[in-house]
């Protein structure tokens, strides 16, 4: 059917879709989520500037304090637990001090490292930002974007392989790092169709759509989706128009039976297998930091399908969530109580 004759629905969040809900969040316990991605570490060394160098005309930072929080696909794994879910984690990292501080901030988390694939060629993903009050004076990023060597994705796959029977959604959590290959998505896409496991993916805007080709769900921003399917916002001037021609064009490239097309400020619109588009708004109340709320949606989204949830309601629960997230400072994960409370209002 043309775009011109699809319709947009605005979900109606009454007290009886707030009651399922909440009911649903008490059964997290029980299920468990598979993430798959790229994993890294985020640093914040602070100070003041009170002089320049004598070696060199470039400030000396006096440091006042330091900070390391988990980062990537690592911080949808510690979603899933702190929302009271269980959740397995298979990525790759460096024989290095990198890979140590991620180890102790996922045991810290909750979070079990012990399918972290060790290649020696590659160093874990680590981003120190040098900061005095909000500006930044300097990123410095340890990583490699290049694809893995053949022995280290056979090691992955071996992990999925053994770990797919006892979960119950698997996330590919896509930073672009050089995890996936459209090999490795083939195969897991594969095992997960074999193994009657529900796929998500949380794509990259660097990729072409159907990179990610058989999985049930993908969940992209709007800009990500305009940057995968390859349409220009000045192809359709009519914003409802192209957020539809986006959405079934995602669907036609991956063969994804949902498509959640994440908008912000303006909610969720959610593309299933039939010709009705349902809108989902957005519930954050205040927001100083969208870092990591992408991570708290498809966290959120995974335990909502695994509970039952239909979609359309899991989609108000990561709304929820994800409202919380944006009014902190910095990759920071929702808490089963915090989204409890959001919900109840």
């Amino acid at each position: 059917m043309s775009n011109s004759k699809q319709s947009i629905l605005q979900f109606n969040v009454d007290n009886s879709v707030k009651k399922n809900i909440l009911e649903k969040i008490s059964l997290f316990s029980k299920k468990k989520i598979l993430v798959i991605g790229d994993v890294g570490v985020d640093e914040y060394v602070m100070g003041a500037v009170k002089r320049i160098s004598p070696e060199a005309p470039v400030p000396v930072l006096e440091v006042t304090d330091e900070d390391k929080r988990i980062g990537l696909a690592a911080n949808v794994a510690q979603n899933v637990v702190s929302l009271g879910g269980h959740v397995e984690l298979i990525s790759v990292v460096g024989a290095d001090t990198g890979a140590d501080i991620l180890r102790d901030l996922l045991k810290a988390s909750g979070v079990g490292s012990a399918h972290l694939v060790v290649d020696e060629k590659r160093p874990t993903t680590r981003k120190t930002r040098v900061m005095t009050g909000h500006h930044h004076l300097v990123r410095v990023d340890y990583e490699v974007r290049k694809n893995l060597s053949v022995e280290t994705e056979e090691k992955i796959l071996a992990k999925v392989k053994d770990l797919i029977p006892s979960i119950d959604i698997v996330v590919l959590e896509d930073y672009a790092k050089g995890i996936f290959s459209v090999s490795l998505v083939e195969k897991i896409v594969s095992l997960c169709k074999q193994a009657g496991k529900y796929l998500m993916v949380d794509p990259h805007q660097t990729k072409f759509a159907d990179f990610y080709k058989g999985v049930d769900l993908i969940k992209p921003n709007y800009n990500e989706a305009l940057a995968l399917t390859k349409i220009h916002e000045e192809d359709i001037e009519n914003v409802n128009e192209r957020v539809l021609a986006v959405g079934r064009k995602l669907q036609q490239m991956t063969g994804a039976k949902d498509v959640v097309l994440t908008q912000g400020k303006d909610g969720m619109s959610i593309f299933s297998s039939d010709t009705q588009v349902v809108q989902v708004p957005t519930f954050a109340k205040k927001v100083f930091d969208v870092t990591g709320a992408g991570d708290t949606v498809i966290a959120a989204l995974a335990l909502g399908v695994a509970v039952g949830l239909p979609l359309a309601e899991a989609c108000v629960m990561a709304n929820y969530a994800a409202g919380i997230v944006v009014g902190k400072i910095g990759c920071v994960p929702c808490s089963a109580d915090e989204l409890v409370a959001a919900v109840k209002g």
